[in-house]
């Protein structure tokens, strides 16, 4: 199964990045484990230096922007 992690304080970026990978995820009708992490210590551990980010599969493949609908779904396909 996929695993996707979103990453951030709670801000509204990490949360229209969190909407937009579960929009993602709905309209390709897949089934993930989606965690959203938002403790800086647990951040920090997987290297990312800003906020928001997306981790799939243990992969930082966004960092410090919101990725649109159309890239998580393309990122997802790959």
């Amino acid at each position: 199964m996929t695993k996707i992690e979103i990453l951030g304080t709670g801000c509204a970026k990490c949360k229209r990045l969190f909407a937009n990978t579960e929009q993602a995820v709905k309209e390709l009708n897949i089934t993930v484990d989606l965690v959203k992490i938002e403790k800086l210590d647990q951040i920090a551990e997987r290297g990312v230096m800003m906020t928001p980010a997306l981790i799939i599969n243990d992969e930082i493949v966004a960092e410090g922007r919101v990725a649109d609908v159309k890239e998580i779904k393309a990122l997802l396909t790959e």
